[in-house]
Formats: C-alpha cells, structure tokens, sequence
C-alpha cells in the first residue's frame, strides 16, 4: 500500500452537497481490478475513479489520461458525472491537456472530448444505440414502478456505454410520486431513468434564436425533471446522472419531445439540486455539462 493522491468533488452543483460526489484516486497505477473495486465498494459512492496514463492507442487518439470508473457492484465503460469530476480533479492536480481547447478522456467506450464554456465543463455525449423495449421486459419494469402503461408517453432503449431504459412520463409530480420496488428492478437487471417535461418546455421548443442555444441564456427554472433507478449496480437511486441525461437527451431532441438546449434536474427525491445543463451544436452533437466543486482534497493509502 501507498500514498495516493484523492480527491472528493461533488459534480452537476456549484454548492458542495447538493449534487452527485464523486471519489477520485489520481494516481491508480499498480492496482489490480479487485483493489479498485474494493475501494469503490468501501467508498459508497455512486462512482469512484481512477486515473492512470493513456493506452498507446490512446495516446496516439490525443488522450489526455485514461479513467476507469466502478460503481459499488462493478465497472462501467463510461459515465457522465465521472466524467466530469475526473476532468475537474486532473485540472485542480495541475492535469495540462495536449490541446488548448479540449481535455481527451480515454474510457471503456473510447475517447471521449471535453470543453469548458461559460464557466462550465461539458462532454461530448459518446454514440447512442436505441431501439424500442421488449413488450415484455417494459411491462415487468413498469410493475416494478407501480406505473400502468397509460402513464407513459415513449419508452426506449438507451445504450451509450451503460443501458437504460428510458421513460416518458406525463408530468413532474407522477416522477416524484415514484416508489420502486428496487429488489424487482435488481433481479430484472435493468436500470431505469424516468424523466418529465416541465411546462415551459413546449415554449423552449418554439425558440429557435440562437441565444436560445447557449448554456448562459436558460430560464430560470429547469425544463425536465429526471430520475434515475440503478439497482443492478449496488445502486438504488442516483442522485444526477450524466450517462442518463446525455441518453435521454439524444433521444427526446431527436424525436422533438425536447429543444435542442434545455436544463434538466435531478436528485429532487433524495434533497439534492443537481443542474444538468444540454446542448446540441449546429453539427448535431449533443454536450452534458454542469458545475463541479471540491469538497476533499488529501492522500488515501492504497
């Protein structure tokens, strides 16, 4: 065991508390797959990572670093709160990205980009494969959530590295009444992520201006409220989630459920404010980004 640099943040919040944390081990050279997750399962953390140095693929893909990221109950390929709160620990450890306007992060899924823009950190939102559910396996999970068929508006598949499966429901009061039964949800071995527009959301969709596009001019309150159900990885509600968000984004903006730039929060039921800020740029790439704020900053014997 050693001395390795750690470092606590709390991501999708500009007030320390109130998002998503994040624990982040800047120096996981020389840990076996068990150490790693024996650490995230002592943690107790939605995610924890661990930074170590490009791949040579990666490297000759411009990565900055490489991060692998476990839940309590195992490894993902990508996420987005990870995301973010690794990049913003790698800066504050004196992390220099290759190019002057982007941070590369090398994951399961790949290579992922980075920007900063107003003050905030966004990542490009890796490929997304969608499909309609099973008629089956929706309707077991819509049994798990106490939901009948007629309170969903769309339902699909979501796969951008983690699977989701993602539901439109009618309004913001029918997701915050939600009550999962978690044990059927972890024996369905499905992850849920529910999600309602707001009212002012149709008015968004009108606003085409360009303004109407830039992470600084949303309104003041939020446009879709969201949740997320992650039983299968140890995991029963997740306070703001930037794989979900970035799903459910490239799904409800391509089928005009939602404009191309809104703000989504999340973390409502567990007293948390997390602020999920969304863009698609004129090339079509969706970008999640958000606030990031340190909470511990110190060593951690591993």
């Amino acid at each position: 065991m050693r001395r390795r640099p750690f470092q606590q943040v709390d991501v999708f919040t500009a007030e320390p508390l109130r998002g998503n944390p994040l624990a982040v081990v800047l120096d996981g050279s020389d840990l076996s797959d068990a150490q790693m997750q024996a650490f995230a399962a002592w943690t107790q953390l939605s995610e924890t990572t661990f930074v170590l140095p490009p791949t040579p693929e990666g490297l000759a893909g411009g990565a900055d670093y490489r991060v692998r990221i476990f839940t309590p109950g195992g490894e993902l390929p990508f996420a987005g709160h990870p995301t973010l709160g690794t990049a913003h620990a790698w800066l504050q450890a004196g992390g220099k990205p290759q190019a002057a306007d982007r941070i590369v992060q090398e994951c399961g899924v790949g290579l992922v980009n980075l920007r900063q823009q107003d003050g905030l950190c966004a990542f490009a939102a890796p490929h997304l494969r969608r499909a309609d559910p099973a008629p089956e396996k929706l309707a077991a999970v819509l049994d798990a959530l106490g939901l009948g068929a007629d309170e969903v508006l769309a339902a699909q598949d979501l796969h951008n590295g983690p699977h989701w499966l993602g539901l439109l429901l009618p309004d913001v009061e029918t997701v915050h009444s939600l009550t999962p039964d978690h044990t059927a949800l972890k024996r369905l071995g499905t992850k849920v992520g529910v999600a309602a527009r707001r009212n002012n959301a149709e008015g968004l969709i009108r606003r085409a201006s360009r303004e109407a596009r830039a992470f600084a001019t949303h309104p003041d309150t939020t446009d879709l409220e969201v949740r997320g159900f992650a039983a299968p990885v140890g995991i029963t509600e997740d306070p703001v989630t930037g794989s979900l968000n970035a799903s459910l984004a490239q799904w409800l903006i391509a089928d005009g459920h939602m404009p191309a730039c809104y703000r989504a929060r999340q973390g409502t039921a567990l007293g948390r404010a997390g602020q999920v800020f969304v863009q698609r740029d004129d090339e079509g790439q969706v970008w999640i980004g958000g606030d990031v704020v340190g909470c511990i900053e110190g060593t951690v014997r591993l």
